[in-house]
């Protein structure tokens, strides 16, 4: 047999009941802190009586006083409450808090999200974010993320896109000084072009009336947008970027826009999966106007430096 089958429990609310009415001095008191009716702390109390086969409260005074037995119940009935007290799932702030997991690209987190996010926990205090990344290109998210924002062809898989990108070749200062003179679009040929398989060149190369070209054969293969802002910000190449993922560098000067060529992006940052209610849904929605104001700081931006 369990050892505690055979042990009488009361009610928590009778016990809570017994410990106000000790402290307090009288059931309208207790009835007051815990927000129910004088005869209902009284009722509560007497079930606890009745199954402890005791008294707890002399009731015969002005103020109610506290038997012998009471007093050393008391004592152990105020260490249990402190105990369940003291549990955070027993808080009434514990028990508003919502969680949400979020999967999203890791580039889009650094460069769109997490700067933002300030903004959302101060309007959204209730709501326990969990942001996870997932695997770019090999399409790996969070399976059980409430929200899932991808990147890829939105035309294809359905989604709420949530920026219309340009792309535009991008390199740093320092690199571009190493070619000089440079006249224009043709100087392409000339520079070493960075490669992804996340963003073609096929576009630019079409924009900058350049004709048929192939993709860059040489050089790593950067599975990461965010890694290939960081290359060509290094000096390593002309990158194929998104002036909304790398507004940092373009405003620090340590990328520039090249040659005035810009093509539309042939894939897109979507949310493909959202719960429809709750929090996903308060969090999609600051997701949109998010995109949407890093977008048009893009197209600002853009227009400075070209």
């Amino acid at each position: 047999m369990h050892p505690l089958s055979d042990v009488r429990f009361p009610s928590i609310d009778g016990l809570r009941a017994f410990e106000a009415a000790a402290r307090l001095g009288s059931f309208e008191r207790a009835a007051d802190e815990l927000n129910v009716t004088a005869s209902a702390v009284s009722k509560r109390l007497a079930t606890v009586e009745e199954l402890l086969g005791a008294s707890l409260l002399n009731r015969g005074g002005k103020t109610l006083g506290l038997t012998a037995v009471g007093k050393e119940y008391l004592e152990q009935v105020r260490a249990a409450l402190g105990l369940l007290a003291a549990m955070p799932l027993h808080r009434r702030s514990a028990q508003r808090v919502e969680r949400l997991r979020v999967c999203v690209p890791p580039t889009f987190a650094r460069q769109i999200l997490v700067p933002a996010l300030a903004s959302f926990t101060r309007a959204q205090p209730q709501i326990e974010l969990e942001i996870v990344l997932s695997v770019p290109y090999l399409d790996q998210g969070g399976g059980d993320a409430q929200l899932e924002v991808r990147h890829g062809d939105s035309a294809a898989h359905g989604g709420d896109v949530l920026m219309n990108d340009c792309v535009v070749p991008m390199a740093a200062p320092g690199l571009l000084a190493a070619f000089e003179p440079l006249n224009g679009a043709v100087d392409l040929d000339r520079l070493p072009l960075l490669r992804t398989p996340l963003e073609s060149w096929m576009p630019l190369f079409e924009a900058a009336g350049l004709g048929a070209r192939e993709e860059p054969a040489s050089g790593p293969r950067l599975v990461d947008l965010g890694l290939l802002l960081e290359a060509a910000a290094s000096g390593q190449g002309v990158a194929p970027g998104r002036p909304s993922l790398a507004r940092a560098w373009l405003q620090a000067g340590s990328l520039v826009p090249l040659f005035g060529i810009r093509a539309p992006a042939r894939t897109q940052y979507y949310i493909a999966t959202a719960t429809p209610q709750g929090p996903a849904a308060t969090f999609a929605h600051w997701l949109r106007e998010t995109s949407r104001t890093a977008e048009q700081e893009a197209v600002e931006l853009l227009s400075r430096l070209t």
